[in-house]
């Protein structure tokens, strides 16, 4: 069975989630991280992005930056 567009969107969502709690990261201190960055963003527009799942690449590796992930399991 073909994979869809819903069901990468699932599985960026988790694996994001997935990251942010082994950094031990919540949603207001990665907002914190990234308008440091330079990525102005607030606790509620990080969540919408991680539950709706369908975020940009950018928004993915900001995020990963953030909390200072070299890289993401993809298994």
């Amino acid at each position: 069975m073909a994979a869809t567009s819903a069901d990468f969107a699932d599985r960026a969502k988790r694996y994001l989630k997935a990251e942010l709690k082994r950094a031990g990261v919540g949603y207001k201190e990665l907002a914190q991280r990234l308008t440091a960055m330079g990525l102005p963003e607030s606790e509620g527009s990080i969540t919408v992005k991680i539950n709706r799942g369908a975020f940009p690449a950018w928004f993915l590796i900001a995020a990963m930056e953030a909390m200072g992930a070299s890289s993401i399991r993809l298994d």
